[in-house]
């Protein structure tokens, strides 16, 4: 049996909405009647995932289900960026800005950087490739992101032509030997 892996951005927050880099802040108060999908849409759920971060697990509460925490789904450590907008930074750091999105190892920020993101999440869908039935991780663009170029094998620059919107949907299958992504049929 193969194992079919969700992933779902967590719901909109004031930080996506103004363009800033989320710290721990909650979804906003209309996010859950704005989900575009529900658990008819995903089918059977063997296991629900989710980010620390309160958006995600607030997210995770729209399936009714307990959700495990899981640490390496943890949004990218944005450090003292944290809050801030990139219309600011361009202002008052824009070569630091620059660097961090062109320079997949440069964490001007003193946090995290996209490589550090992409190696964790390569190695958790790694140490999973081998299990079986329907887990769903409720996680951050990054996070996604990361999965994405893991699966493809693309180079790090493609990291910011990936966009993934609040809720948004990936899905992809593993036979215990690789992971593939899914694009289901529409309803």
């Amino acid at each position: 049996m193969k194992l079919r892996l969700s992933w779902i951005c967590h719901g909109p927050t004031e930080a996506n909405r103004k363009g800033r880099f989320p710290d721990d802040e909650p979804l906003e108060e209309k996010a859950p009647e704005r989900a575009r999908f529900s658990g008819a849409a995903l089918g059977s759920i063997d296991r629900l995932l989710t980010s620390p971060a309160l958006r995600a697990q607030q997210t995770a509460t729209l399936w009714d289900m307990d959700a495990t925490l899981e640490a390496a789904l943890r949004e990218c450590d944005y450090g003292r960026w944290k809050g801030r907008s990139l219309a600011d930074l361009y202002e008052s750091e824009p070569e630091s800005l620059s660097l961090w999105m062109t320079d997949p190892d440069a964490a001007p920020h003193g946090g995290e950087s996209q490589s550090g993101v992409s190696h964790r999440v390569g190695a958790w869908m790694e140490e999973h490739l081998g299990g079986t039935g329907h887990t769903v991780a409720v996680t951050h663009a990054s996070i996604i992101r990361a999965a994405i170029l893991h699966v493809l094998r693309a180079p790090a620059s493609a990291f910011w032509t990936i966009d993934v919107e609040p809720f948004g949907l990936v899905q992809m299958t593993s036979d215990g030997r690789r992971w593939q992504l899914r694009f289901p049929r529409s309803a």
